[in-house]
């Protein structure tokens, strides 16, 4: 399916959750994203502010925060991402498109350990349709296979196949509120290994 009918098929379904669902499908995933060796051991994690029924990140703040974690969240900054550091939710101002961003100092993203990216929709191969502005393609494309990046999606936005292109960003690892995906550097060649 082309990028552009995947985009409106999974945005249309996304559409159609209830409240309740966003809230019960969120709230499993983020568990499950919580019990990661990758998340236990990261002393820094950049999340992300949900809007339009993206999966929220409320759980992973709350827990980075209590165990002393930094916690990074992006603003856009002309075509680019750029995150920054907060001690709280509370500090998200409404930014360019309407979502929340941190008005703090800058974080330089490499040294990020972990990283948590929305999605419209992934593959079992990690690769990844956003909104199409391109904003985190450009900023975390030299983190690829780094083990640090992470997509967060609802299992209908998981699908066995993206065409992908050079630039698009590709995912560690994938988490919805019934699976999880590790991506390797064969799995397009083979079968992916699910938790």
């Amino acid at each position: 399916m082309p990028k552009r009918s995947l985009r409106a098929a999974a945005l249309s379904r996304r559409r159609e959750m209830t409240a309740e669902q966003v809230a019960s499908h969120s709230a499993a995933l983020q568990r499950r994203f919580l019990e990661l060796p990758e998340f236990l051991e990261a002393r820094s994690v950049a999340s992300y502010a949900p809007v339009h029924g993206e999966v929220r990140t409320d759980l992973v703040a709350q827990a980075a925060l209590a165990a002393g974690k930094k916690l990074l969240y992006p603003a856009v900054v002309g075509e680019d991402l750029q995150f920054r550091e907060v001690a709280s939710l509370e500090e998200l101002v409404r930014g360019k498109f309407g979502i929340p961003e941190p008005v703090g100092a800058p974080f330089d993203v490499l040294k990020a350990d972990l990283i948590v990216v929305p999605g419209v929709a992934f593959d079992i191969c990690g690769r990844r349709i956003g909104y199409g502005k391109g904003f985190y393609d450009r900023t975390l494309h030299t983190l690829e296979r780094t083990g640090r990046l992470v997509g967060f999606c609802y299992d209908f936005q998981l699908v066995a196949e993206i065409v992908g292109e050079p630039h698009d960003v590709t995912m560690d690892v994938v988490v919805t509120e019934v699976r999880l995906v590790r991506v390797n550097n064969n799995i397009c060649e083979g079968e992916p290994r699910e938790n």
